[in-house]
């Protein structure tokens, strides 16, 4: 299954008016869906010998105790997926006393992915047959500034004429 993606125009420089304008693509919106606990649960079930409850009960305590050792200020690491850990946000100051934890201005939660998990544009992979690679094909109908196609006009039939999509 393909990823669909749109063109659309934005400045090079956002926020910079004199800066020129380019074309970028992004996922469609609408198109991907999210996935629940629950949803995932189902489909081990289907795969495997565990029940759809054993599953969700499992990932659920599995949240629980992440979040208990990420407080802690470790790390998670779960094999082929990845590793889960925090920094933070805390402005620079001139002295060593003036250097407090209440200057902490936010924590986030990180994730770094694992080597085996990494994802990889079909088109440029040099394993074309990888289990990470990811097809991705434009979608011409809805795409620009606004949602409309902006007008071509070296392609005055529109991008359903372009052979490269």
């Amino acid at each position: 299954m393909s990823v669909s993606v749109v063109r659309y125009q934005r400045k090079k420089r956002i926020g910079d008016a004199s800066s020129p304008n380019i074309y970028v693509l992004k996922q469609k919106p609408g198109t991907s869906k999210v996935h629940t606990i629950e949803m995932i649960a189902s489909d081990i079930e289907t795969i495997g010998s565990l029940s759809q409850e054993d599953v969700t009960h499992v990932m659920k305590a599995f949240v629980r105790r992440m979040k208990k050792v990420l407080v802690e200020g470790n790390r998670v690491k779960v094999d082929g997926l990845g590793t889960f850990y925090i920094t933070l946000k805390c402005p620079g100051v001139e002295t060593e006393k003036d250097c407090v934890v209440k200057n902490i201005a936010k924590v986030n939660l990180r994730f770094m992915v694992d080597n085996g998990l990494r994802l990889a544009n079909s088109s440029t992979a040099t394993t074309r047959s990888g289990d990470n690679n990811i097809d991705f094909v434009i979608d011409s109908g809805t795409a620009g500034t606004g949602g409309t196609t902006p007008p071509d006009p070296t392609n005055p039939g529109g991008d359903e004429d372009d052979p490269n999509g």
